[in-house]
């Protein structure tokens, strides 16, 4: 069972195996489209594609009209129908990668584990190391036989806005943000109309979890970078802008040994939508 990571050596010697569901997470937060269209162009054999938008995400509002963000989690039976539909059961490997140094297949790394499945991997390079090795892309699509994936307890944690808003009062557990650099001191008014950051949170930058080459640095150096921003894993709290690539962060402290960090699944997009909650600028 591979539950964090494979290698595309690895992959490659089970593009064919029955019970292996691979699945192609690219995205743009720019342009939608675009993953959609890159994996037309070309995919891993037998890669089935999974939308950021339509098939990782819920409704952007509550049943009352209240925004939740960007990217908000989807009703869990509607998610476990997705799964199936791509074909996966309960003892199911799956592999999910993209070609963003898997910012977007952590999202549904950590959504497999939100409903209890543990046989779930980023492709560790993602689609450049996929094609460092000389791996073919292809283009047809596959389709798989239903699948019968049942939920099981959940392998993760999630915190709400009003849990994070309490938080910045009495500040005992530590919030970190994913965003890039621009976006968390507020200077990125393109993807963050609402510039900023949570009061009291710190920024890991999700590229800061990986090598030159776009593969995830070794546990040991991740476990040393993230203890000088967690005193204590099980009290954090992981957020980015819409609950996304804050999976990232997730990934590397699972690597690292450090387990049991919350994701805030509203993140910044659902944070800042409301005024009267209070906002930080800067480093």
């Amino acid at each position: 069972m591979h539950t964090t990571l494979i290698s595309a050596a690895t992959l490659a010697q089970h593009l064919t195996d029955p019970n292996w569901i691979i699945l192609d997470c690219r995205h743009d937060l720019l342009m939608p489209q675009a993953g959609r269209e890159g994996f037309a162009i070309g995919h891993i054999q037998n890669a089935q594609f999974a939308g950021i938008d339509d098939d990782l995400s819920g409704p952007k509002a509550a049943l009352d009209g209240v925004f939740k963000g960007r990217h908000p989690l989807p009703d869990r039976a509607t998610f476990i129908e997705t799964l199936r539909n791509w074909g996966i059961n309960d003892d199911t490997q799956v592999v999910a990668y993209d070609a963003h140094g898997g910012m977007y297949a952590a999202r549904l790394w950590w959504m497999l584990r939100w409903i209890g499945h543990q046989a779930v991997a980023v492709l560790d390079g993602g689609m450049a190391a996929w094609q460092a090795e000389g791996l073919p892309l292809v283009t047809p699509t596959v389709g798989r036989a239903h699948g019968h994936i049942t939920e099981r307890p959940t392998l993760t944690s999630t915190v709400t806005v009003a849990e994070v808003l309490d938080n910045v009062s009495h500040g005992r557990r530590q919030v970190i943000d994913a965003r890039a650099h621009d976006r968390f001191r507020g200077e990125n008014e393109t993807i963050d109309p609402v510039g900023g950051h949570i009061p009291g949170a710190k920024n890991r930058f999700f590229k800061d979890n990986l090598l030159p080459d776009g593969r995830f640095k070794p546990g040991s150096q991740l476990k040393q970078e993230f203890t000088h921003l967690v005193a204590n894993p099980a009290q954090a709290i992981m957020q980015c802008g819409s609950g996304v690539t804050a999976c990232h962060n997730l990934l590397a402290m699972e690597l690292a040994g450090l387990h049991g960090a919350a994701l805030y699944p509203g993140s910044w997009s659902e944070w800042c939508s409301d005024k009267s909650r209070p906002v930080a600028t800067g480093a």
